[in-house]
């Protein structure tokens, strides 16, 4: 299901830019003109994600930011700010907001720090078990060994970098489950990571190389579309 974004931004420009960019990437979008009405529509759906900017009229970022977390709720919150003292970054954190980005920001950056928000808020679920393996042990044909950080199939070895090796782990440690794209970034390389999953496609790809006997047809790392990837023994 698509992540569901309401933002705040007074700036008509702005305020088109930020859809158009939310929504080529996948999201579904509401937008306010100003921090009362952000008010008014919170309540009329499940958020997932509030994006503000700071300097709006009748009432501020800050103030639905305050409005918001006063209210309970949890919701991640990022804050828009062309502001750069590091006094008005502190006040939006210590009122509740989880990020910020600084007016002018790029398409990239905003996007990442969107995503890396709504999987620290999903991460809040089961994580991924820390996987208990001996120094050496067998992901599908290969044989990976941890002291050396090698795998060795089919009578060819290859060096694992230290992200490949925990992926390694992580899918002999869950044969058979289907491990989501976030839970296992989240795993990989930590709730506070300001990347997308593409960047764990291309390790995921690149272990395929040293574990598969046939990389271009994988057998032992399976994609699941749409969700992520299984360790197929």
């Amino acid at each position: 299901m698509k992540a569901r974004i309401l933002i705040a931004e007074d700036d008509a420009n702005i305020r088109l830019g930020l859809i158009a960019t939310l929504e080529s990437d996948g999201y579904t979008v509401t937008a306010a003109s100003d921090g009362a009405q952000a008010l008014k529509l919170f309540p009329q759906e499940k958020f997932d994600l509030v994006i503000l900017d700071v300097m709006m009229p009748r009432q501020s970022g800050y103030d639905v930011c305050r409005a918001l977390r006063g209210g309970g709720s949890a919701v991640p919150i990022l804050l828009l700010t062309a502001k750069g003292e590091e006094i008005d970054k502190v006040v939006g954190l210590k009122l509740g907001a989880d990020d910020y980005v600084l007016k002018p920001f790029g398409v990239h950056e905003l996007l990442a720090r969107v995503e890396a928000l709504l999987r620290r808020a999903r991460a809040s679920g089961p994580a991924l078990a820390a996987p208990e393996l001996p120094p050496v042990f067998r992901l599908g044909p290969a044989e990976i060994d941890r002291r050396k950080f090698t795998a060795t199939v089919a009578g060819r070895s290859a060096s694992l970098t230290a992200r490949e090796m925990k992926l390694a782990e992580l899918f002999a440690a869950h044969p058979g489950e289907v491990l989501a794209r976030d839970a296992l970034l989240n795993a990989g390389w930590g709730v506070d990571y300001f990347g997308t999953t593409r960047t764990l496609d291309q390790h995921v790809a690149q272990l395929r190389k040293k574990v598969e006997p046939a990389p271009d047809d994988p057998r032992v790392i399976v994609t699941v579309h749409g969700i992520g990837y299984r360790h197929d023994q």
